[in-house]
């Protein structure tokens, strides 16, 4: 069956009649779930299932749960993981436990998704904290060092495919040196291509980790002064494809922020001719579903179907799923406890 090169998402708890139909007419390639349509277990489980059956097959269905600030599933119906940077000062130290507890922690929550139908998270984040930048990344990644984050991010996507979840590496080739939110104003970053040579040493390690990645809205005036990675031709196929060598499915961050400017389908056109794979639409601004079925259409219609190249590297990310180990859920969040718990008491 086709697929369409975007990743959807849905207005609520529920999946509407006109959502149903969309989907099934489509086919985007993935659906995401925003924080506005996880209320509790059984209402997810009930919710990827219906998404699943409308579509016919059993597609990757995302969600952006990193830990810390970002997470769509809240306490107290789901657990509360650490933010990255939590793992991050661990690993100053105790870097054996923070790796334990990283790898640990991240098999745990890709159990919690697993459980609901979500095979796929959007995390983790690989960006390189910077002392003098917005905060938009902060604590979401795992520190301030090389060794940390690369070390750090490798564990985390280890501890998901523990538990038979996906990650994407984020944001290509990396957003840790911007100082403004592309969620609302168009980053620039002026570091030369030297600084940024560390960025992409991060990436590079972790070229053949991940098999899906993922873009940031952002101007780096040493590879390309005049537009944002997303939508630069020269950053996807000269920096990401061929400096960090990722020959994994690239995605766009989320086309509805307004880092990018223009419509959602300039956006979407634009993105595709410049080398990304994948759209990816979260509407997270929107709440009425009937806007928010609307931009999907739109973005769909821009994405067209998802073929050549871009679909060998879907498939190959669908592939690439692994079975779930088995643990022992008790003992392992005890463990967990246990680790947070001395790193709490060592910093």
């Amino acid at each position: 069956m086709s697929s369409t090169a975007c990743i959807t998402s849905v207005s609520g708890p529920i999946l509407l009649p006109e959502e149903r139909a969309f989907l099934r007419e489509a086919q985007p390639w993935g659906v995401i779930l925003m924080g506005r349509s996880c209320q509790s277990r059984d209402q997810v489980k009930a919710l990827t299932s219906d998404i699943k059956e409308a579509l016919g097959r059993d597609a990757l269905i995302f969600i952006d749960q990193e830990g810390g600030r970002v997470a769509r599933l809240k306490a107290p119906e789901w657990p509360k993981f650490p933010a990255a940077g939590v793992y991050g000062a661990m690993f100053e130290h105790a870097p054996e436990a923070a790796l334990e507890a990283c790898t640990l922690g991240h098999q745990l929550m890709g159990l919690e998704l697993a459980e609901l139908g979500l095979f796929a998270t959007c995390a983790p984040c690989c960006d390189l904290r910077q002392t003098d930048t917005h905060d938009a990344i902060g604590d979401r990644s795992f520190g301030y060092t090389l060794d940390a984050v690369t070390t750090l991010t490798e564990a985390a996507l280890a501890g998901l495919s523990k538990s038979g979840v996906a990650g994407v590496i984020k944001h290509m080739p990396g957003q840790g040196r911007a100082t403004a939110d592309s969620h609302y104003d168009l980053p620039v970053v002026q570091a030369s291509a030297d600084q940024l040579l560390e960025d992409l040493s991060i990436f590079k390690a972790l070229a053949s980790s991940a098999t899906m990645g993922m873009t940031c809205h952002v101007v780096f005036e040493a590879f390309d002064p005049h537009l944002p990675t997303t939508i630069s031709e020269t950053v996807i196929s000269r920096i990401i494809r061929e400096r960090i060598g990722f020959e994994g499915l690239v995605m766009t961050d989320d086309l509805g922020m307004d880092a990018l400017g223009g419509d959602l389908k300039t956006r979407g056109t634009k993105a595709l001719a410049a080398g990304c794979d994948v759209l990816l639409h979260c509407s997270g601004f929107l709440k009425d579903p009937s806007q928010i079925l609307t931009e999907m259409e739109q973005v769909a219609e821009a994405a067209g179907e998802l073929s050549g190249e871009a679909r060998v590297r879907a498939t190959r990310a669908e592939a690439a799923l692994t079975t779930a180990e088995q643990i022992d859920k008790e003992q392992s969040w005890a463990r967990f406890s246990e680790l947070l718990s001395d790193m709490k008491a060592s910093v």
